[in-house]
């Protein structure tokens, strides 16, 4: 923003030094050093060179540009002949603030009626003189200002500037958004609770805790932080009064303008909305694509997920998003505004909360509703039917798509948002999360899901069942059985029900809730339905189905339970040999079978074997579901269970410990398996210390 024009200060040491920096110096500048020192250094070092070269600052409006130059030209004044400022937003004010230079320079040509002549002499003064300073200010359209300078000269020229792309005219310093503790003591100060000269460090805790709050809200943007102390100084009110205020009037705040802040003619609305009007104007796609972008997370938007889902982004943005030439352009117009910021090599784009709020908050309900809704219907188009569990490609959809699933959560619930495609997001998301560990954003995914599921398709419906299914998975896993059986019950009577009593999902009910019962011990419940899936699964799917050999898995697991260890190991060799077989080597299948052989040799005191059956086995878990899921967890719990009973207690307590460490972070510190490692873990303490005592090496007697 254009700051307020104030009668130029007088040279401050020079009678023959000409100053027209148009306002005083603000005392609440804050922070910033770094890039003061780097332009210092930048227009120092051009002091020596053959070749000046130009520089300038960019970013995002209302991020403090303007401020950050006029800072430089107060503290570095003195190293300069004369210090000029020109108002670049446009040819008209550029030639208007040449005339008053030469006015000020005295030049014959300074009454000229014809303006281009008035500004040549101004060029040619320019060229002539040296150590003088040049700060064009809002220099939006570079070239406009590039028309107004010499095309050789020996004085230092500094732009700011919403365009990222400088070109040979000028060296780009990016300025950013202010760190939490810059901001906040910009708030503070500015509210008038900090003296200037008062160290952040002794602000009142209350007021620190909720100026930290505001700033991540604003997201360090400098211009909304001085607006917000500026309304807490005029109207007295809290911190935390105004964070409420927020929640309930973000377009009211953020458009209003205050009577102390002369130096800020423009507010954080008005100063992006002339920008999206101009990028409307220049490239509607470029449009359309900042809406999308005010719907998605702020930041690290992957470009794939806008041209995966092109076909759901509307005819222009479409169009756009399938062409990459076309991608370009649009993102041109946008970085030209310093709307959007973009990471070529990662192929990521990046937007500011500020910018997504005003823009969001410039449409109508309507209007919001149609974009929330394409927003849902472009992520679920990127987001993949096809395994993405492992690898790579599981650590790229954790880290770059979820955080825009999450934001289509809230989406589907704040417009309501309730179609098939939302519900197949949210199932699909959800079990990515499922299969990886994390249960509890797992389950907040699948009961949106299912809830939409039964608004659209009706209760008693296979897709339903399917969300009950996994809902039950959630339950039993996260230790809530009883919720988990009616789940399973619920799923297992629709599928019957629409599907037929042969069907392969019936079978999945069917073993979901044999597995549910042999986890609590019911085993006469439990083996008559992991047999009638079984029977179902191998007339319908055929024995080397992965579903299949799951579920022989889990027949053998109900074997060893009832220590049946003979039947257990006869059927676990013959589905070992068929996975290995029939599924790739790094199959979970394979390490579950693994890791029950390990459990068999374990119970029958064949330590060595065991030992090296679950190492087999931690590995492939490792690598394929990575080292901080349950099942890994479980691994390294059987581990230190063998080494505790080996009287290595050292390496017992570390297995231990890591297992534990693992469910408290996935599960909390009240679920079973995290009770049940807790009292291992203190077990293991017991024994080492008795060991310590005594100065003896027991170990433990085998399993009875």
């Amino acid at each position: 923003a254009e700051l307020g024009l104030i009668p130029p200060i007088p040279p401050p040491l020079h009678d023959s030094r000409i100053w027209t920096i148009p306002y005083a110096r603000n005392p609440f500048f804050t922070g910033r050093e770094h890039l003061l020192a780097l332009l210092h250094e930048r227009l120092s070092t051009a002091r020596t060179a053959a070749l000046i070269q130009s520089q300038a600052l960019y970013g995002l409006g209302g991020i403090g540009k303007s401020q950050t130059a006029a800072e430089y030209a107060f503290r570095y004044g003195d190293d300069y002949a004369h210090m000029f400022w020109m108002r670049a937003a446009t040819s008209e004010t550029l030639a208007a603030d040449f005339v008053t230079l030469a006015e000020l320079l005295d030049l014959p040509e300074k009454d000229e009626q014809d303006q281009q002549r008035t500004v040549a002499a101004v060029k040619r003064w320019l060229a002539a003189n040296e150590g003088w300073l040049l700060i064009l200010d809002n220099a939006d359209d570079l070239l406009i200002a590039q028309e107004f300078l010499p095309t050789s000269h020996k004085g230092y020229i500094l732009f700011t500037t919403r365009a990222q792309a400088t070109g040979a005219i000028a060296a780009s310093v990016e300025v950013e958004q202010m760190n939490l503790q810059e901001g906040t003591l910009l708030l503070l100060r500015q509210a008038k609770l900090l003296d200037i000269d008062t160290p952040l460090e002794q602000a009142q805790y209350a007021d620190r805790a909720a100026a930290e709050r505001i700033v991540r809200e604003m997201d360090g943007l400098p211009l909304a932080l001085v607006q917000a102390g500026a309304y807490v100084e005029e109207t007295g009110c809290s911190l935390d009064d105004y964070l409420r205020l927020y929640s309930t009037h973000r377009k009211d705040l953020l458009a209003r303008r205050s009577n102390l802040l002369l130096d800020y003619p423009e507010t954080v609305a008005t100063t992006w909305s002339l920008s999206f009007q101009q990028v409307e104007q220049a490239n509607p796609a470029a449009s359309d694509l900042l809406c999308l972008c005010a719907f998605l997370a702020p930041d690290a938007i992957p470009e794939d997920l806008l041209t995966r889902g092109a076909a759901e982004l509307g005819a222009v943005l479409g169009a756009a998003t399938a062409d990459p030439f076309k991608l370009n352009e649009a993102l041109e117009v946008l970085r030209r505004y310093s709307l959007v910021r973009r990471d070529g090599s990662a192929h990521m784009l990046s937007i500011h909360r500020l910018v997504q709020t005003v823009l969001k908050e410039s449409m109508n309900k309507e209007t919001q509703r149609a974009w929330a809704e394409r927003t849902v219907r472009d992520v679920n188009a990127a987001f993949p039917d096809a395994d993405y569990s492992t690898g790579a490609m599981y650590q790229y959809y954790l880290q770059y798509f979820m955080p825009h699933i999450q934001e289509c959560a809230t989406l589907i619930t704040q417009y309501h948002l309730h179609f098939p495609e939302a519900a197949r997001l949210l199932f699909q998301a959800g079990a990515f999360l499922y299969a990886h560990g994390f249960y509890s954003q797992s389950q907040s995914l699948h009961e949106l899901a299912l809830a939409i599921r039964v608004q659209v398709f009706g209760s008693d419906q296979p897709d339903v069942a399917e969300s009950l299914n996994v809902l039950a998975l959630l339950a039993r896993i996260l230790g809530d059985y009883v919720q988990a059986e009616g789940f399973h019950r619920q799923a297992l009577a629709i599928r019957e029900k629409t599907l037929g009593p042969e069907h392969p999902a019936t079978a999945i009910s069917l073993n979901n809730l044999g597995v549910l019962y042999r986890v609590q011990g019911k085993y006469e419940q439990a083996e008559p339905l992991l047999q009638q899936a079984l029977s179902i699964y191998e007339l319908s799917l055929g024995s080397d189905h992965p579903d299949t050999l799951i579920t022989f898995i889990n027949l053998a697991k109900l074997y060893a339970e009832q220590r049946k260890y003979e039947q257990a190991e006869q059927l676990l060799q013959q589905t070992l040999a068929t996975c290995e077989r029939v599924l790739e080597p790094g199959h979970p299948h394979i390490a579950l079978s693994l890791n029950l052989q390990a459990r068999l040799s374990y119970e029958q005191g064949n330590y060595e074997r065991a030992e090296a059956l679950w190492k087999r086995s931690l590995t492939i878990i490792e690598k394929t579901l990575g080292a901080e899921h349950p099942a890994t967890a479980e691994i390294l719990n059987d581990l230190a269970e063998l080494s505790f009973v080996q009287g290595r207690y050292t390496q017992a307590q570390s297995l231990c410990q890591r297992a534990l460490s693992i469910c408290e972070n996935i599960f909390g510190p009240e679920h079973p398996d995290t009770i049940a490692y807790r009292k291992h873990l203190t077990r293991i303490l017991s024994k080492r210390e008795g060991e310590q005592d005594d100065g003896g090496h027991h170990p433990a007697p085998p399993p009875s």
